[in-house]
């Protein structure tokens, strides 16, 4: 008994006993290595094709949810001395049952490009930015 199976409980196969066995078996099934060559070759193409294909639909299907999401949007049109209500979507962190998310009115005094707006509290005469 090998101190490896004493330690291990099972045999040590060295690496050139692995290779003189495959080599035993390609040699008893009458194994061609060129066409076996050829036939993975074949089967990383078809890999290859479908991995396309997977791509394709995937990029499609992106595409089609996209427009559909884009399509449920709804535009609003915002005016300066509107009022309107502040989401706070922190509040999602810490969930209550009770507790809005919404905080507000606030007066709408000027929009910035890209979607920032300046919002006044008329409670307590405080100016900031959001975005909007």
């Amino acid at each position: 008994m090998s101190p490896y199976r004493l330690v291990y409980g099972k045999a040590c196969h060295l690496p050139i006993e692995l290779e003189h066995k495959t080599f035993w078996a390609v040699k008893k099934l009458n194994f061609d290595l060129q066409q076996a060559g050829s036939a993975r070759l074949l089967q990383l193409n078809e890999l290859e094709e479908h991995r396309m294909f997977s791509y394709e639909n995937a990029k499609l299907y992106k595409e089609k949810t996209k427009a559909w999401h884009d399509k449920q949007i709804q535009k609003r049109e915002l005016i300066p001395g509107q009022k309107v209500l502040l989401f706070n979507s922190r509040l999602k962190l810490f969930p209550g049952k009770l507790k809005s998310r919404w905080s507000g009115p606030f007066k709408l005094i000027k929009i910035h490009p890209y979607g920032a707006v300046e919002l006044l509290d008329e409670r307590t005469c405080r100016e900031f930015k959001v975005n909007g």
